[in-house]
């Protein structure tokens, strides 16, 4: 059954990206790609609140795979990161293409951090 939970999950979070992705589109042009940065720091928080409620407050493990690696696996995306770094580069943007791949990598950990440790003291 967590199989199962797991792959809806996993669906449920890439249609949750391709729409949350789609909105920031709309509101916010720019030529880093903000929508995925949104999404994958959003949820490296989540991720982090979801492993902080597991290990300080026993949450069930299969909290951790539904939610964690379905859901938020779905929702998060290092392909299409890549891909966006790839094609700032492509357009001469280098200094945009370092900000985004870095920028997005150390806000992405911090994010899950700050996640984890907000889920100690809940």
């Amino acid at each position: 059954m967590t199989i199962i939970l797991l792959g809806l999950a996993g669906g449920l979070g890439a249609g949750t990206r391709f729409v949350v992705d789609g909105l920031v589109r709309s509101k916010l042009r720019s030529a880093l790609p903000v929508g995925t940065i949104a999404i994958n720091i959003t949820g490296s928080f989540l991720l982090g609140l979801v492993a902080g409620a597991v290990i300080f407050h026993a949450a069930p493990v299969e909290l951790q795979a539904i939610a964690g690696t379905g859901f938020l696996g779905g929702y998060t995306t290092f392909s299409t990161a890549s891909f966006e770094t790839v094609r700032l580069i492509q357009s001469g943007r280098t200094g945009l293409a370092l900000a985004n791949s870095i920028g997005t990598a150390v806000a992405a950990v911090g994010a899950a951090a700050a996640g984890f440790a907000m889920a100690g003291l809940l």
